[in-house]
This record gives structure tokens, sequence and C-alpha cells, in this order.
């Protein structure tokens, strides 16, 4: 039996199992672990922010309601985690008969600013690369988009990756190769045209 250190943070699993054994702070420390990266992981894949919101809450909802720890959740609870939305996401576009097309950019620097006056040089600065990344993430086919985002928002490992889509992680190894090319292309081409 392994002891972790006083020190060691907990892991996903066991905030899980104490959150459901009554601990609401151990909830709060799961929330905040995982929120940014879900949320981007949603607005990167939908491209709409009132959905990602709708995804993001329902995705907690269903994590909340259900049942049992799964046993994959207790090794991989991001994966689980991530695999959950994705499927309420799914469950919205079959529910609205078709993929939902872009309408609104989600600036998170700009939204995680103070209220205070910022400087409208660096605000522009930010909204026009946030709108140039937002493009090419746009560009990308679904698949290679979708492996791009969980693993730069949701930061899995390829395997991981490849369990949630259900495809080989060779497959999972080529979109994201693939994805990271065009990506590299179409950022480089939008700088040149840039004023």
């Amino acid at each position: 039996m392994t002891v972790q250190p006083p020190s060691a943070e907990p892991g996903d699993a066991d905030l899980l199992r104490r959150y459901r054994a009554g601990d609401a702070a151990a909830f709060t420390q799961l929330y905040e672990r995982h929120r940014l990266g879900l949320f981007r992981f949603l607005i990167g894949l939908c491209g709409d922010q009132a959905v990602a919101e709708e995804v993001f809450q329902e995705t907690w909802m269903s994590l909340i309601r259900s049942e049992s720890l799964q046993r994959e959740a207790a090794v991989l609870f991001k994966t689980w985690l991530y695999q959950i939305a994705r499927n309420r996401l799914i469950d919205h576009w079959r529910k609205q008969g078709k993929r939902q097309q872009r309408e609104e950019v989600f600036d998170e620097q700009l939204h995680d600013q103070a209220m205070a006056e910022p400087d409208p040089e660096r605000q522009l600065s930010l909204s026009q690369d946030q709108a140039r990344l937002q493009a090419a993430l746009a560009d990308l086919p679904a698949e290679q988009r979708e492996v791009f985002l969980l693993r730069a928002h949701g930061d899995l490992e390829l395997h991981e990756i490849a369990e949630l889509t259900r495809t080989s992680a060779e497959t999972v190894k080529s979109r994201l190769r693939y994805a990271l090319q065009k990506m590299r292309r179409l950022l480089s081409t939008a700088e040149e045209v840039a004023p």
C-alpha cells in the first residue's frame, strides 16, 4: 500500500470520492482543476459560447448525477470527464439536427482581465490573435480539431485521446500531426496578411 505524503495533491478520483462522501470543498478543487481546459475544449470544438456554456454545465451535472465512480474513471478521470463533455455536445448537435455554425468567438484572455481600463492596443492585439487562432481552428477538419483540442486544452495523452474517440493511437497521432502542420501553416499565412 502506497501512502501519499501530506503535501501531495489528491488525485481526481480521490476528490470525486470525497465529494460523494459529502466534502463540498473536494468538488470545488476538482472543478477548479478542470474547468478552464474543459471549457476551452468545448468552445474550440463547437465555436459557440452559448452552446459551450450549456454543454459545460450539462457535463458537470452528469458527473454529479452519475451513480458510481466508473472503474476507468478511477485511473483516467480526465478522459472520463472529456468523454462526458464530448457525448453531451454530440447529443446537443443531434437535437439540433446538425452541427452549429461558428457564430461568435470567445476571447478567454480578454474575459479574464480585471475590470480596470485595459490597454486598447493590447486588447486589439489579443483580439486579433484570438481571431486568427479561431479561424485556423475552424479550417481544420472536425476530427483533427477534436484531437488538437483534447491535446492542447485537455492535456490528454495520445492513448487517452484514442480511447476517448474510439480510434487507434496511430490515427490519433496522424490527426494531431496534420492538425499541427495545418495550424502552423494557417497561422503563419495569417501573420503575413495581418497589418
